[in-house]
């Protein structure tokens, strides 16, 4: 077991999400970047798609109740064990009695933790994944408990390590497919989406992240239709709406562009005041 000493910003158990259940409104939710909590699971020898702690700009402050072992992938927010310094992308074999603790964000927004067997939490529909309406909790709170699915099965290699992708952190790019609304926009402002900078506004959280700069629009409204994770909006007054992964399932603003999954994972570890451009790409179909 975990005992919660502090939060942190916003920290929530999360897993791939929940599939399947656009058609009752259900968000799919889950962690906002795939590839550092597949890597975290990966390391353990756990599934890629198992339930991680995600924490967002600050780290919490766990103490464990019992002996197991952990991983650390994402952003890079200095983690401690018993104040020691620990490695991120590798294995941690933790006793119990000891603290994870963080400090300093030195790259990315997203830190992952993943423990040896997963979490044991409530699960609906399928998913793990915490959200408001959905879940009993939507966020973990300071002397919460986290009960983990103990298993001993798992022989943990101490040196495994995998190469970090470091683009996934640097690259200010983000790969779009053209959405479903892309070819009503005029060829200037087609243009204009594809070759111009953005800068995430402080409007931006799990469920979406809005652009500071405006794109023209005389577009008219669309009738509601079905968004995903990775859609971008364009609202009528110009600004550009990008659907996260606590999206709702339909929106009536054209949808002009549809990321492609590894771009969620670039996009997730960026915050506030980071430039992003967008690079289409062909279809995948």
């Amino acid at each position: 077991m975990i005992r919660v000493l502090n939060a942190g910003l916003y920290t929530s158990v999360q897993d791939f999400g929940r599939l399947g259940n656009s058609q009752y409104g259900v968000p799919y939710s889950g962690v906002m970047d795939r590839y550092s909590a597949a890597m975290a699971n990966a390391i353990l020898g756990n599934a890629e798609t198992l339930a991680v702690l995600e924490m967002t700009l600050v780290g919490a402050k766990l103490l464990f109740e019992c002996d197991t072992y952990i991983c650390i992938s994402g952003a890079d927010m200095s983690p401690k064990v018993n104040g020691q310094s620990v490695s991120i992308n590798k294995p941690i074999e933790i006793r119990k009695g000891q603290v994870l603790s963080f400090g300093k964000l030195q790259r990315g927004v997203r830190c992952y933790l993943a423990v040896l067997g997963g979490f044991k939490t409530e699960a609906v529909l399928g998913s793990q994944s915490m959200y408001k309406g959905v879940t009993c909790l939507d966020k973990i709170s300071k002397n919460d408990t986290i009960d983990l699915n103990l298993n001993n099965s798992f022989i943990v290699n101490k040196n495994a390590s995998i190469k970090v992708l470091d683009e996934c952190f640097d690259s200010n790019v983000i790969e779009v497919f053209k959405g479903p609304e892309f070819d009503l926009l005029s060829k200037n402002q087609q243009s204009e989406l594809l070759q111009n900078d953005f800068f995430i506004s402080k409007d931006n959280n799990r469920m979406a992240y809005q652009l500071t700069e405006l794109l023209q629009n005389n577009l008219k409204p669309i009738i509601t239709s079905a968004v995903l994770p990775g859609t971008v909006q364009l609202t009528p007054s110009g600004k550009l709406i990008i659907l996260m992964r606590d999206c709702q399932t339909t929106g009536g603003y054209p949808r002009v562009l549809q990321l492609k999954e590894t771009a969620i994972n670039v996009l997730a570890q960026k915050f506030t005041g980071h430039l992003i451009r967008f690079k289409l790409v062909l279809s995948e179909f």
